[in-house]
């Protein structure tokens, strides 16, 4: 069957309906595609780089592209196109990696809150409310300078600011489901508070998370870029397309050299692009309100 009922008795897509309604979105596929290709480069760039993204070579001082060089090398002789590889690689991974840290986080406060309301709503609101509060940026370098510079901490740093609006989004999933029949039954048969979050409620939010997630890691990604742009993000020699693009701070650097500042450049702004392509495509398909 196309569509099934979920444990809140409200008729969903299936899987096999959820894709083709997907698929019905060119850009989505496309957006899909692309980014799939993005993520075998990077999972694949030992294999991919000509050159080791490490080795120093002052012969090669900014070099424009050659046959030996196809992107250019930066300001002490790198490959380029071997350090976009394996960047990609900090990117994406931070990206994803913060993602997954605040939706465990969100998820499991917001329904906490949701389901549980009273003080434990109040407290969990309340810390919401004070971490929305600051301006973000300014909260991230405060927190580097703290934690310092690493790919675990900018990790653990977008993920402690990324937390507040998925929190909210469950609560309010939860609020409006708690008094379901299926949460009544639950309650009936003796099930505990803990069974009826992660067994009944959770699984009943999974759409709009889903979504939330994969818009998320867009906007870790830019997040990571502006901090190691900012030179607050990973430590050399390691580099995120972030970091690359620290070079276009210098004009005679952005009107002469662009293949040091163009190449991450495209790369980010594509890989977000088609993250967006993808969350729109995924909304539109995970929306029961559009799967009649």
């Amino acid at each position: 069957m196309d569509m099934v009922l979920n444990d809140a008795g409200v008729q969903v897509p299936g899987w096999k309906k959820t894709l083709r309604r997907f698929c019905r979105s060119r850009m989505s596929v496309l957006g899909a595609f692309v980014l799939l290709l993005i993520l075998l480069c990077a999972v694949l760039a030992p294999v991919l780089a000509p050159c080791d993204p490490m080795e120093i070579d002052m012969a090669a001082f900014r070099q424009p592209p050659s046959a030996a060089h196809p992107l250019g090398t930066d300001n002490v002789g790198r490959d380029v196109l071997s350090r976009l590889l394996y960047a990609g690689r900090i990117s994406m991974g931070v990206g994803i990696g913060a993602v997954a840290v605040y939706l465990v986080i969100g998820v499991v406060l917001g329904a906490a809150a949701g389901f549980l309301g009273g003080w434990a709503d109040a407290v969990i609101m309340r810390l919401t409310d004070a971490v929305m509060s600051f301006p973000l940026m300014v909260l991230m370098i405060a927190l580097v300078a703290i934690l310092g510079q690493s790919v675990a901490n900018i990790v653990l740093i977008i993920a402690l600011v990324g937390w507040p609006g998925v929190a909210r989004l469950v609560r309010g999933e939860v609020l409006s489901l708690k008094n379901r029949e299926f949460v009544e039954a639950a309650r009936a048969s003796g099930e505990g508070t803990l069974s009826i979050i992660f067994r009944q409620l959770i699984p009943n939010c999974l759409p709009p998370i889903i979504v939330n997630g994969t818009f998320g890691v867009a906007n870790a990604i830019l997040t990571e870029a502006s901090l190691s742009f900012l030179g607050l993000g990973v430590q050399p020699p390691a580099a995120s397309w972030g970091y690359m693009l620290m070079d276009a701070q210098s004009i005679s650097i952005l009107t002469r050299m662009p293949w040091l500042w163009l190449p991450p450049g495209l790369v980010i702004f594509v890989t977000v692009l088609c993250i967006n392509f993808v969350g729109d495509g995924l909304r539109d398909a995970l929306d029961p309100k559009l799967n009649r």
